[in-house]
């Protein structure tokens, strides 16, 4: 629920502790690729999202009962919460995991570089936020950064991978969506609550997805690594990010926490260095400072409403 300091504009204090808290978002979701592949190995992509979300509801119900006392959602909040439920979460996440099984990882991950353009534009389009020229060049110069990033690894658009490319974007304008969603939710509820339940009405039908593939799976041949990321996947990149994420959103606004996004490919690219000893190229490296420049470019003039 926003502060008074948030209704006319986030305070410094307030923008310092939000990019803190998306800071720690970009280093959970960078790490999460990697991960989550750890476990898709041994538990199929559907399965795995359905029994992800069945458990971080379990946590975020337990959670939100510990810390506010009552689950319940205010009065004429439920048909709001669905729809962001369902377009944030069951359709975002079947489009991306069954995107990402028809394409690969590095258009996957170029076209999930447009979601903070996409943020903005339709935030401006709508007039929820103003985009001032400094906030659209920094966006730029980091969106430019992640395309320099992620080429370097190579893309290959064609027909083959036509499908996935055009569910991974759909995926990109629901998780849009969402944002703008969450910052203009004119509902009394704590980050907390608004997690909770757009991730626990988006469940069922996820689960009903992943179940063909959990009944199929081989329960008894998943070894406690591929247990272990769904636990990460669940626990650190599902709730924990999602808390931190739409407690930023609502605090500096849907824009300035989109374009956080452009860093998750950079921390991606380090830990695959620092764990799989990888060498960056010098295209990378300066789409890596492209990125970082842009990001703080972005930062620096206020897009309140």
């Amino acid at each position: 629920m926003p502060t008074a300091a948030t209704a006319h504009g986030p305070t410094a204090d307030h923008r310092r502790a939000a990019y803190s808290r998306l800071l720690t978002v970009v280093v959970i979701w960078g790490l999460n690729f990697t991960i989550s592949k750890w476990s898709f190995r041994e538990i199929p992509p559907l399965a795995f999202t359905s029994l992800r979300f069945v458990l971080a509801s379990v946590l975020l119900l337990a959670l939100l009962r510990h810390r506010e006392g009552s689950i319940r959602p205010p009065r004429g909040s439920i048909g709001r919460l669905t729809v962001l439920g369902l377009i944030g979460n069951t359709i975002y996440q079947v489009c991306f995991i069954v995107g990402l099984s028809l394409t690969t990882v590095s258009n996957s991950a170029l076209v999930l570089a447009s979601m903070p353009a996409m943020v903005a534009g339709l935030a401006f389009a709508f007039r929820l936020e103003r985009v001032t020229a400094r906030a659209a060049e920094g966006l730029a110069l980091a969106s430019v950064g992640v395309v320099l990033v992620v080429a370097a690894r190579g893309v290959s658009f064609g027909p083959s991978t036509l499908p996935g490319d055009l569910l991974t974007f759909g995926a990109v304008i629901c998780w849009a969506v969402f944002t703008l969603g969450i910052r203009r939710l004119a509902v009394p509820m704590t980050p907390l609550a608004i997690t909770t339940w757009t991730v626990v009405l988006a469940t069922p039908i996820l689960v009903v997805v992943g179940l063909p593939s959990m009944l199929r799976m081989d329960w008894g041949a998943v070894s406690l690594l591929g247990w272990a990321g769904l636990v990460y996947a669940s626990l650190l990149s599902l709730v924990l990010a999602y808390i931190l994420w739409n407690d930023s959103i609502r605090a500096i606004g849907a824009s300035r926490t989109a374009v956080f996004s452009c860093l998750t490919p950079l921390v991606a690219m380090s830990s695959a260095v620092l764990i799989l000893h990888e060498r960056p190229t010098i295209v990378q490296l300066a789409g890596a400072a492209a990125i970082l420049t842009g990001v703080l470019l972005s930062q620096r003039t206020p897009k309140a409403l």
